[in-house]
């Protein structure tokens, strides 16, 4: 993956450096304005349509196009178009894809609900399109991952083009935000943000409560990966989902329930909007 400020990827997203200004030019040809943008679901959902119609933006640029990677967790063929709920574990989204009655098979199936099936990973490009204030992606291909590695590849992608727009390139000079400020992503502070003790990443969970820093002490390695990973999320009170988890520390879904388990009864995390979705217990 190129560093951050390398101005983009290879087939798995990047963006067209230098069409993010968007907009209309006297002159310029349309395909001149287009972009393709790594992004999470969460940017998606967040962006608000400010009039039916609106340019869809993110971190204040406009974008035209975006590839989305995640989970497919429903499939609905329907005459038309084959709807698929995907979750990237910072949100879930229907996606589209229309049915060509001329298509000769395809990796999305064709003119079928075909070879992607619930549970996979897939891979998306379209364009996000908003229907009786719902919003969906219109896809333009989908196809299903094989690599595991790309799911992982895509959100640090994501990152780095969300840290180019809203802290500039490296050695540019821009303003650098700090904490949450206008950061519109799954984290504003990465895995393990502020170094030091693995337990204690960051500020620590519960600050300076001693008490609850000696308990995680004794808990498993793993324990102290997952509770420095959720302190270090901006998930507040609505807490950090077991897939976002496991896309940021890379740990199996087993070694994240048997964590949570251990942070549980040691009193240090809690569930909040569902039992896979935990925060940490503020004294």
């Amino acid at each position: 993956m190129a560093g951050y400020g390398g101005y983009g990827g290879g087939d798995g997203g990047g963006f067209m450096s230098g069409s993010q200004q968007g907009g209309s030019q006297a002159g310029g040809s349309k395909y001149a304005d287009e972009s393709l943008r790594p992004v999470t679901i969460k940017q998606l959902l967040d962006w608000e349509e400010t009039f039916p119609g609106a340019e869809l933006a993110i971190d204040g640029h406009p974008v035209t196009q975006v590839t989305i990677v995640g989970q497919v967790r429903s499939v609905k063929p329907q005459p038309t178009n084959i709807t698929y709920r995907i979750d990237d574990g910072t949100g879930a989204i229907d996606v589209k894809k229309w049915v060509d009655s001329e298509a000769q098979g395809g990796e999305d199936g064709g003119s079928g609900a075909g070879a992607i099936a619930p549970d996979a990973f897939v891979r998306v490009w379209g364009r996000l399109k908003s229907l009786g204030g719902k919003k969906h992606v219109s896809a333009n291909f989908i196809r299903q991952i094989e690599d595991f590695n790309e799911v992982n590849y895509h959100l640090l992608e994501a990152t780095y083009v969300h840290l180019f727009f809203t802290k500039g390139a490296p050695g540019s000079g821009g303003a650098k935000q700090e904490g949450g400020g206008g950061d519109n992503m799954f984290v504003d502070q990465g895995y393990g943000a502020g170094g030091g003790d693995v337990a204690m990443g960051g500020a620590g969970p519960g600050g300076g409560n001693s008490a609850m820093q000696a308990r995680l002490a004794t808990c498993s390695r793993n324990a102290q990966i997952m509770c420095n990973f959720i302190n270090n999320s901006p998930g507040g009170t609505e807490g950090v989902n077991l897939h976002v988890i496991a896309q940021g520390t890379r740990m199996s879904v087993r070694d994240i329930t048997n964590a949570a388990d251990e942070l549980l009864g040691q009193g240090i995390i809690y569930t909040t909007q569902d039992d896979e979705t935990w925060a940490i217990l503020d004294y």
